[in-house]
């Protein structure tokens, strides 16, 4: 275990100093008074890695991420889990924009409100399976083009508006799992919307019960209404834009 002050330090130097002591053998970081430094946890691969954040982290934390966990004790800004391919990431606040693009495994969870552009370009890769989990509201143009994985808006926050306008423009390929029913009817024609069956919350019980614990939320207070599901039309919704030889 070891701590490290981040007060004034530059991202390079602290991402330096985070990688010499993974190449040590050192499996838990505590990062002191985090304020801005971009690329923690970048590219770092083993599951039994932990850092843990306190203060507001960068933009691009957790990219290309291949295990490690990450907990942000504060909110976090932008890029969160680009093309993160497996481990986790738990912000303890608010998210910024482009959460978990083109994120290919791996789980984030999110314990406030997320921007713009959440899972947007989101795929599975191999058998891994990526998964979001927002307790509040997002911005416009969530899960756009979405190709694959889970993403689940609880929108603990009882808003009202929880999502943004151009929800799910484009989706063709995995699900997303509501708290609350929406007005379906001003949203992507790309998707359909569905109540989720008892097979569904089976499937989702384990990842709910994952961020719950996460949060230390009592697990009734997340999955004891109705979830609706929204899964795409077709897998090829440009399809009658293209041009045949």
């Amino acid at each position: 275990m070891i701590t490290i002050d981040a007060a004034g330090m530059h991202y390079k130097e602290l991402n330096r100093l985070i990688r010499e002591g993974i190449g040590k053998g050192i499996k838990k970081f505590f990062l002191e008074n985090i304020n801005g430094q971009y690329y923690i946890g970048d590219g770092i691969k083993g599951d039994d890695i932990v850092i843990n954040i306190n203060g507001t982290p960068g933009n691009d934390i957790g990219a290309f991420m291949d295990g490690p966990t990450l907990i942000v004790n504060n909110n976090a800004q932008d890029n969160i889990g680009n093309t993160m391919n497996a481990g986790k990431i738990i912000i303890k606040g608010d998210a910024g924009d482009v959460v978990g693009y083109g994120m290919r495994g791996g789980r984030i969870y999110i314990l406030g409100n997320a921007g713009y552009r959440v899972g947007i370009h989101m795929k599975g890769y191999n058998e891994q399976l990526p998964v979001i989990i927002i307790g509040g509201k997002v911005g416009s143009f969530f899960a756009e083009y979405m190709a694959g994985g889970i993403i689940v808006l609880l929108g603990l926050n009882d808003s009202d508006e929880f999502d943004g306008e151009y929800f799910a423009s484009g989706m063709h390929g995995g699900t997303i799992y509501l708290r609350k029913k929406i007005d379906f009817s001003k949203y992507s024609k790309d998707v359909e919307l569905y109540e989720a069956d008892e097979n569904d919350m089976i499937f989702l019980k384990k990842y709910l019960t994952e961020y719950a614990d996460s949060f230390n939320i009592p697990y009734e207070e997340i999955g004891g209404k109705t979830f609706y599901k929204i899964v795409p039309s077709s897998a090829r919704p440009y399809a009658h834009l293209y041009t045949s030889g």
